[in-house]
């Protein structure tokens, strides 16, 4: 189908103890704009976030499901789901319905006993890296991370280089637009929004587009 929003830029990263996320704004359908302000990052537990992708329906319910499955996993157990158990949850329910797919690509990012980032395809495939990107603008993310990406690099520098690299996606991707939305997984205060005049701001001081 024609009309299917796709088209996206998503992008997570670690950075020391702490993980940070962040995705454009812009929903297509085919050449058209359909929304300039999706929103494509989701807190889903206290110390875990999730990216969307690819199909927006398909996506929202991935996303209520694992709140709701990380929910449970707390109030039974009195403890966090840990973040590779949630990626194997999120990928076993992919997989399950692999010949009837959900037409995503997902990150999911937290902080457990220590920062995590797993890129989930479609078909259930789970991979941990540092950093990881998804959508139609991803090859141009990773252009900018595998120039200036360290592990060592401090929080400021990494919410500078998630926003950056989301810019430079959006120069070159008509199907990356609009706002800039950023989160930061804090081992010890959780799962926090960058509020959009934190956004603009680092987008004027490093004298990006946006």
């Amino acid at each position: 189908m024609d009309v299917l929003k796709t088209g996206t830029t998503t992008v997570g990263i670690t950075a020391g103890d702490y993980v940070v996320m962040g995705t454009d704004s812009r929903a297509t359908m085919g050449n058209f704009i359909s929304n300039k302000g999706a929103q494509k990052l989701y807190q889903i537990d206290t110390y875990a976030g999730m990216t969307i992708a690819g199909l927006v329906g398909d996506a929202q319910v991935l996303v209520r499901y694992m709140k709701a499955e990380m929910e449970l996993y707390r109030v039974q157990r009195k403890i966090n789901m840990p973040i590779e158990a949630a990626a194997t949850l999120l990928s076993n329910m992919l997989n399950q319905s692999k010949f009837y797919p959900y037409m995503v690509q997902l990150l999911l990012g937290g902080y457990d006993k220590k920062p995590h980032i797993f890129s989930i395809d479609a078909a259930g495939g789970s991979v941990e890296d540092k950093y990881a990107s998804t959508g139609s603008g991803s090859p141009f993310v990773y252009g900018v991370l595998e120039a200036e990406y360290s592990e060592g690099m401090k929080l400021e520098d990494a919410i500078n280089l998630v926003v950056k690299s989301i810019s430079v996606s959006k120069q070159r991707d008509s199907a990356s637009g609009n706002m800039i939305q950023v989160g930061v997984i804090d081992p010890k205060k959780g799962f926090s929004y960058l509020s959009e005049d934190d956004v603009l701001s680092r987008i004027k001081k490093m004298k990006l587009i946006l």
